[in-house]
């Protein structure tokens, strides 16, 4: 499903303007990203939580260059989805 797609669903589901929909959308994606890359994590109850993991050094290879590399520890967003949005897909 694409942003427009989850837009026209929910315009449909309430009987709101899609240009409502779609910039109340856009400004809780704002949100949360704003809030994961400042360190905080999201948590919405019944659906998942956005955090940020932390991925440690490693040695990776190019093999064009034949070279090691040392890929420095980084941090990443990342979702986990709450037990019941779990459920739903078994």
């Amino acid at each position: 499903m694409t942003k427009a797609e989850l837009v026209t669903a929910i315009a449909i589901q309430t009987g709101y303007n899609r240009d409502e929909i779609l910039n109340i959308l856009e400004s809780a994606m704002l949100s949360v990203k704003k809030s994961v890359a400042g360190g905080n994590n999201v948590y919405l109850r019944g659906f998942g939580s956005f955090i940020t993991k932390v991925r440690k050094q490693k040695v990776a290879r190019n093999i064009t260059a034949q070279k090691s590399v040392i890929v420095p520890e980084h941090k990443i967003p990342a979702f986990k989805p709450s037990d019941d949005f779990t459920k739903m897909l078994h």
